[in-house]
């Protein structure tokens, strides 16, 4: 999803212009970014905290070359979601997994009548 359709999603449930609409939700982002810059960290309940977090410096190895090279120190933003999105997110992993095991059982059903059946898809008013 992009920022445009967020904003498309938005004026429609809402009832404002997608130009009002898309002012907001940059005024928004900006204000995220703002408070990364300026604090470091901030938490949006129900959704998840994004946080400033220093890398060290370290050593590491070139993978074309194999050859030491030194990573000087790094900024990085990193986000951990609520617990209302880990709920949803793993609720999409459970309705993943039931139908890998539905697919699976439907497979195992066609493998133990053989080779040989077959399946009617006529419409059921004969036709």
């Amino acid at each position: 999803m992009t920022k445009k359709e967020i904003v498309r999603t938005i004026s429609e449930e809402i009832g404002l212009t997608q130009l009002q609409t898309k002012e907001i939700v940059q005024k928004t982002f900006n204000a995220i970014v703002e408070a990364l810059v300026e604090e470091g960290r901030i938490e949006l309940r129900n959704f998840g905290v994004f946080e400033v977090k220093r890398r060290a410096p370290r050593k590491a190895r070139n993978p074309r070359t194999g050859d030491k090279v030194f990573v000087p120190e790094k900024y990085v933003v990193t986000f951990k979601p609520g617990k209302e999105m880990e709920e949803r997110v793993r609720e999409l992993e459970r309705q993943a997994a039931a139908r890998t095991k539905l697919a699976e059982g439907d497979s195992q059903a066609v493998e133990k009548r053989g080779a040989t059946t077959v399946y009617d898809h006529s419409p059921a008013d004969g036709s």
